[in-house]
């Protein structure tokens, strides 16, 4: 009997050691690598990570700007991709209002990278105000941090379960612990 204890103890506490290094390195769920793509007037800019690798002729892409009457990458108006190999990026310029989408295709391998729509307005224009706004006194009012990382929801179960573990086995222990005739 108390051989099957003791073994059932062990593997109880084998597993938990077990299971920590995994809840440790599972990380938030990670989104695909799409593109990003932003309106600023009549300026339309497309930004993408999936394009890491260059073509062996060189380049990182090619990005499209489709209207609605266009119906492949090859219609649109076309622009290479810039940048590095951790973010390539590309804009069209007096682009005028309606509805567009925007394609990204890799260089390296001609995949497409990612396609979003998106609605470009008027051009606006900058007005003047001549108020000025009051600087705060006490500068940046911080909080506690810890909220620029996303953790997922896995992360946080997983480490509220060993918290969990954690408070049960310490009640445990010391419950056994006041009564040192049994074991």
């Amino acid at each position: 009997m108390r051989t099957t204890q003791l073994l059932l103890r062990s593997g109880l506490t084998v597993a938990a050691v077990a299971a920590l290094p995994l809840a440790l390195t599972a990380g938030p769920v990670a989104a695909t690598p799409g593109i990003s793509v932003s309106t600023s007037g009549s300026t339309v800019s497309v930004t993408t990570t999936a394009c890491s690798r260059t073509a062996p002729t060189g380049g990182w892409g090619t990005a499209s700007l489709l209207t609605s009457s266009q119906a492949s990458f090859s219609q649109g108006r076309q622009v290479a991709l810039s940048g590095t190999t951790s973010l390539q990026s590309a804009a069209w310029s007096s682009v005028s209002p309606g509805t567009y989408t925007v394609i990204v295709r890799c260089a390296f391998n001609n995949s497409t990278a990612g396609t979003q729509s998106i609605i470009v307005s008027g051009a606006a224009t900058p007005t003047i105000s001549a108020t000025a706004t009051a600087s705060p006194s006490r500068g940046v009012m911080g909080g506690l941090g810890g909220a620029t990382k996303d953790y997922g929801t896995l992360t946080l179960a997983v480490g509220g379960g060993l918290v969990a573990v954690g408070g049960v086995a310490t009640v445990w222990f010391l419950r056994r612990r006041s009564r040192p005739y049994r074991l």
